[in-house]
């Protein structure tokens, strides 16, 4: 078991910000084994040597993922974004198909439902999304953090009143994926982005799908989407990838180069321990609030914090080297595993001036 000395030793060891940065939910931090890793791959690529080993960060990135995400790496695909992830299912829908989404999600969760034009996208409150499943509904689709917030979707009963009614589920863990614990196994679609608490540089989302691929049809496929990419690259791809693999976007492999050190520093850290660490500063935040007399919007359990009416304190506060978000007039911090307890002080006392 992880001491919290051996956590902030491997924390101190990769990251030394210069700024009380408080904005993970916007980009992650890179740890300092990811730009090295970086600035390898750049070399590598500018002395002209074979590019081999960015393919295996790749693999590397995919089964490191999988581990995260408790599924076998034969069910996760790599792609770019989540948008894209979302396109694919969207395309799978027969028309009239109803979906079922949050108000005020984060825009790649919803728009490629939305552009279909043949699809009934209904949406309701977050906190009534699980009781508004009803017979009919083809999809659920949320996220498991919201991006404008930090509220966190009732999985659970959500998870209950889609098999009561035999509807799919598909979560975004992009707000969530690197603090939160989470089993992807017991949704039929999940996706990420890795650049926010995952760490990793821009350029790469995951998804998951069932081991029968859920009627997902790989549209966006090229040659790294066939079994055997290298016999793939001219002419249609005459075989496709036995696995998830086959929903896979050609890949940044600058990206997961410095992707597969940023995941294995969160698995040496372990999820629960930074879960612990992350969701500790949130409410000591929470607690400087109410000493203040403001009240944030209700998310408990979260690492992401939102206060309403402080959203045009965010030039004053990063002037004054404190980096948090202004999303719809609130202010956003978000808490992650290079924070700590004096920079959450630091940020309530700029508050209080």
């Amino acid at each position: 078991m992880q001491t919290t000395e051996t956590f902030d030793r491997l924390v101190r060891a990769e990251f030394r910000p210069r700024s009380t940065y408080l904005n993970t939910a916007s980009n992650g931090l890179l740890p300092a084994r990811t730009v090295a890793a970086l600035n390898e791959a750049a070399l590598l690529r500018a002395g002209g040597r074979p590019l081999s080993p960015l393919y295996e960060d790749v693999e590397a990135s995919r089964a490191a993922f999988a581990r995260l995400a408790g599924v076998p790496a034969t069910r996760v695909a790599a792609g770019a974004s989540v948008a894209a992830h979302t396109g694919v299912i969207a395309a799978a829908l027969p028309a009239g198909a109803e979906i079922l989404t949050a108000e005020g999600d984060f825009t790649s969760v919803l728009n490629p439902f939305h552009v279909r034009g043949d699809l009934k996208v209904r949406t309701v409150p977050l906190e009534r999304i699980a009781e508004s499943v009803r017979p009919g509904t083809a999809l659920v689709a949320v996220s498991a953090a919201q991006s404008a917030d930090g509220r966190l979707a009732d999985l659970s009963a959500l998870r209950e009143a889609a098999r009561a009614h035999g509807a799919r589920t598909y979560v975004d863990f992009s707000q969530a994926a690197g603090w939160l614990p989470f089993d992807a196994d017991a949704y039929d679609f999940t996706a990420s982005v890795a650049f926010k608490w995952l760490l990793g540089p821009h350029g790469a989302a995951f998804l998951t799908v069932p081991e029968d691929f859920g009627g997902l049809t790989p549209l966006l496929a090229g040659w790294v989407a066939a079994e055997h990419p290298w016999d793939s690259c001219y002419g249609p791809v005459a075989e496709l990838a036995h696995s998830a693999r086959r929903f896979d976007l050609t890949h940044a492999l600058f990206t997961f180069a410095g992707l597969r050190r940023s995941l294995e520093l969160v698995e040496e850290l372990g999820v629960p321990a930074i879960h612990a660490h992350d969701t500790a500063l949130a409410d000591r935040f929470r607690a400087g609030l109410a000493a203040l007399g403001h009240e944030p919007v209700p998310a408990p359990g979260s690492a992401i914090v939102s206060v309403p009416g402080l959203g045009a304190r965010q030039g004053e506060l990063s002037e004054a080297g404190i980096e948090v978000s202004d999303r719809a007039g609130n202010l956003r911090a978000a808490f992650h595993l290079y924070n700590t307890p004096e920079d959450v002080d630091r940020l309530v006392a700029a508050l209080s001036a």
